[in-house]
């Protein structure tokens, strides 16, 4: 059986050598290692509420950045994001007025940072 060709990690300016798609290092969390909680209400972001009506509304009410807005520069909005997080609440989930338009990369780093904010609150 012929072997993957050895490419550099797919991680930005990571210069490693793999045949894997990103080198131990960078290789992206595994989704399993979300809570079998956190597991369930993650699907409810491929239910027909969110792909059909919540999701595309959002984009049309809102097409660009709010973050990104707020700087003064007009981004196209790609993701739509949850103001205060759901966390299972399914009324939080489907109101409107919880919703917000951000680009990817305004939604990566509000992501991350309510992460953070979340993993420090369990350790106190």
């Amino acid at each position: 059986m012929a072997k993957k060709p050895i490419r550099l990690c797919a991680h930005a300016g990571c210069g490693v050598l793999t045949r894997e798609g990103y080198c131990p290092k960078h290789k992206p969390k595994d989704a399993s290692r979300r809570s079998a909680e956190a597991a369930a209400w993650h699907r409810w972001y491929g239910l027909p509420i969110w792909t059909d009506n919540l999701r595309p509304a959002q984009l049309l009410r809102e097409p660009f950045c709010r973050e990104c807005s707020r700087r003064g520069l007009r981004v196209r909005a790609t993701d739509v994001d949850h103001i205060q997080p759901h966390r299972g609440n399914w009324a939080l989930f489907i109101d409107p007025k919880n919703h917000q338009s951000l680009c990817h990369a305004c939604h990566s780093r509000k992501t991350a940072a309510e992460m953070r904010q979340n993993s420090t609150e369990k350790r106190k």
